[in-house]
């Protein structure tokens, strides 16, 4: 086992350890997802409030860099790194 699966391991284990304790414990803002909703002004689909952020471009800019990322590392894994 290279040093490398090693770490792959240790970063996994160590996400779902801190993952875990954020649903355990609760709270607003603590798991990976409401971060990156945060981060990608994404609405919280729970809220009865009118969206908090106003979408502008850079708010569109983000949310597609998002989209496209995580269709890009889709992509990738399922072809076998040919994108």
């Amino acid at each position: 086992m290279s040093l490398y699966t090693v770490g792959w391991f240790l970063w996994i284990g160590f996400f779902i350890i801190e993952e875990g304790l954020a649903l355990a414990r609760g709270g607003p803002g603590s798991t990976l997802s409401e971060h990156v909703w945060k981060w990608f002004a994404i609405p919280d689909r729970n809220s009865t409030k009118p969206e908090p952020v106003k979408v502008t471009w850079k708010v569109r800019a983000r949310r597609f860099a998002l989209l496209a990322g995580m269709a890009w590392l889709a992509l990738h894994f399922l072809t076998g790194g040919r994108f």
